[in-house]
């Protein structure tokens, strides 16, 4: 509550009471949380380290819920951030796609891995039925390799 305490209207001690909402720091607190969430809402990505390879390939436009496939180079696979084992890996995309088949699966793996550890992954992949994916590298500018 605000009052005044100057002026002609008041009379000894009667107080005019003010009847108005401040609403300065109720958006102050809404300026500090916007901005706290921009700075967190990048670091909810996938946090899991591979040292992924590079491409000059453009930028392709990245879906609202990607899912992941990472592989590490002990050759141990991961949905999003949770390991699971090659028998596992099927079952793991039914519950993070909704069993939606015909969403693009993401597959991270790390760049010391063999041709034949990519394409054991990617034959389970198919034969679990997921047949959309893509490969994630890291951007370099073009004529660099």
């Amino acid at each position: 509550m605000a009052i005044r305490l100057g002026g002609s209207r008041n009379h000894g001690d009667e107080l005019d009471i003010q009847h108005e909402i401040n609403v300065t720091p109720f958006i102050d607190v809404m300026l500090v949380l916007l901005i706290i969430f921009m700075v967190a809402a990048p670091l909810a990505t996938v946090d899991i380290g591979v040292n992924l390879p590079a491409s000059t390939a453009p930028e392709q436009p990245r879906p609202d819920k990607p899912v992941f496939v990472t592989i590490k180079p002990d050759g141990s696979l991961a949905v999003g951030e949770t390991a699971v084992s090659h028998e596992g890996l099927a079952r793991a995309l039914d519950q993070a796609t909704s069993g939606h088949k015909d969403e693009a699966i993401f597959i991270r793996g790390d760049k010391t891995l063999s041709y034949a550890d990519l394409m054991a992954v990617m034959n389970l992949l198919r034969d679990a039925g997921y047949l959309k994916l893509a490969l994630v590298g890291l951007e370099t500018p073009a004529g660099k390799p």
